[in-house]
């Protein structure tokens, strides 16, 4: 396979009003892609849409949604068949995690993010991948995490939900091979977003340094483009060291702890 040509293509970006969403948009417009910019946030997205089409010359379409709502893959479809838009690339972005001891979360809390992080990511993946792959040029982007890779206490349902999506875009990958759909499983560490102001603690990030959002959404595209490209990839060395020492030195019992330790509240 050769580098993917986004000229002529139409990439849905969901949670793109911000962060790695944002980015995703801003360096698809950067290779010729039209895009539909997808979040809760309306004017986040039309302030990004502008930019991008005055620094671009594309088309750009916004949709306000909540992703918590009921079948939102059907609900974007239909709203993509309304507009006369044939997308040709989805990057499932949007999510967010929930501090804390899981007895003490809140339930409505905790369904809101199984929506988001679990039930919106399998729904818009399978309301688009037949297209996707008719289309045969395009990509699906499933944004993972780090906490994909082991458990997480304090974020147990996050990292439970992102483990989820690894397994799920893992699968997809391997099921669309031959089709000409890229499916990547993007796996961030800790990263310059919005997402502890979202869970409620900077905690979340332990002592690492942030990844510039730019350099995470660069390491999935240029994956994509690679001639053979995987399943998935972890952004940043230190964590792809991280990963390998996790799955092949420790046991599940030492990582588990080691985590705790990392994500535990500070006096």
């Amino acid at each position: 396979m050769t580098a993917v040509d986004y000229r002529g293509q139409t990439t849905l970006v969901t949670g793109a009003s911000a962060g790695l969403g944002a980015e995703f948009a801003r360096q698809l417009a950067e290779r010729g892609s039209d895009l539909v910019l997808v979040a809760r946030r309306r004017q986040r997205l039309e302030e990004l849409a502008e930019r991008l089409r005055a620094q671009h010359q594309i088309k750009v379409h916004v949709v306000e949604m909540d992703l918590a709502a009921d079948r939102p893959g059907q609900a974007l479809a239909a709203e993509m068949q309304r507009l006369g838009l044939h997308v040709t690339g989805v990057v499932n972005n949007a999510g967010f995690a929930n501090y804390g001891p899981f007895h003490e979360a809140d339930p409505q809390r905790l369904q809101q993010e199984i929506a988001v992080d679990v039930t919106a990511v399998a729904d818009i993946s399978r309301a688009f991948i037949e297209q996707l792959r008719t289309a045969g040029r395009g990509v699906l982007i499933n944004v993972a995490s780090m906490a994909a890779y082991q458990a997480n206490p304090r974020l147990a349902l996050y990292g439970a939900a992102k483990a989820f999506v690894l397994s799920l875009t893992e699968a997809l990958w391997a099921e669309s091979r031959g089709t000409g759909l890229r499916v990547l499983a993007l796996s961030p560490g800790a990263t310059q977003t919005e997402f502890f102001d979202v869970s409620g603690s900077t905690q979340v990030a332990g002592a690492r340094r942030l990844a510039a959002p730019a350099d995470v959404v660069r390491t999935a595209l240029d994956a994509l483009d690679r001639r053979n490209p995987p399943p998935s990839v972890i952004a940043g060395r230190s964590n792809r060291a991280l990963a390998f020492v996790a799955r092949r030195l420790l046991t599940r019992r030492q990582v588990i702890r080691a985590v705790g330790r990392l994500t535990a509240e500070t006096p």
